[in-house]
């Protein structure tokens, strides 16, 4: 695909290595920051919940790690087997996120609208925009409109990135606020609880970038030929 391409997704798969190594060191130190309060993260998010007036939204476990997410469809907080049991900063930071986003459910926040309207369409998208751009590359010379299509079908996955940043950023927001105007930790635990959740955040804006870049790339190739 070309040694710019090359170039850049060595970068940017670099740089995403390089800050989920970051966060994942980052919770394993805060994973042994042991909570005075006693709670889990099940706890924590039920309370957070409660204290928010959300009755209708169910605390569950999931398996696997960092697998933690808010399900809108379905109401669910999905809390990792190590975050839903255990009672340090990382969990009650993990836990508080998730919550974050059923606030934002629950008062219609709309940037979290607009990713989940976005949703079904990335994920069809996500099967099978690499093979069209692939396919609109080798094919550039006599059909240039499918690299086209290629690169809106693209765009639509990194306008999902986009949208995901203030979605990611003010739950984090919340979640810290809450924590902090209910005094649920220590101020030790907070400040480990808010550098957890900076970093991250900082898997979000590598995305991001990653798929702007990536698209700006496509759209390049497809200039190019053009002029041509």
């Amino acid at each position: 695909m070309g040694r710019e391409y090359l170039i850049l997704a060595g970068a940017i798969m670099l740089i995403s290595w390089l800050v989920s190594s970051k966060l994942k060191s980052k919770f394993e130190l805060y994973s042994k920051l042991q909570l005075q309060n006693g709670m889990s993260g099940k706890e924590i998010a039920e309370k957070m919940l409660a204290d928010n007036g959300i009755r209708d939204v169910r605390v569950i476990s999931t398996p696997g790690q960092l697998t933690d997410h808010y399900n809108p469809s379905d109401k669910t907080v999905n809390l990792s087997e190590a975050v839903y049991n255990h009672r340090n900063a990382a969990a009650a930071a993990v836990a508080a996120h998730e919550c974050g986003h059923a606030v934002q459910h629950s008062i219609g926040y709309e940037w979290l609208s607009m990713r989940s309207a976005l949703v079904p369409i990335v994920s069809i998208a996500s099967n099978y925009v690499q093979w069209i751009l692939l396919a609109g590359i080798l094919m550039i010379r006599v059909f240039p409109q499918l690299l086209l299509v290629g690169i809106v079908i693209f765009a639509a996955t990194t306008l999902f990135t986009i949208i995901t940043l203030p979605v990611e950023y003010d739950a984090s927001n919340r979640a810290l606020a809450w924590l902090e105007n209910k005094r649920m930790l220590t101020q030790q635990e907070q400040a480990g609880a808010k550098d957890a959740l900076k970093w991250a955040a900082r898997t979000y804006v590598v995305a991001a970038i990653g798929s702007i870049a990536t698209l700006l790339y496509y759209i390049s190739i497809y200039s190019g030929n053009r002029r041509n």
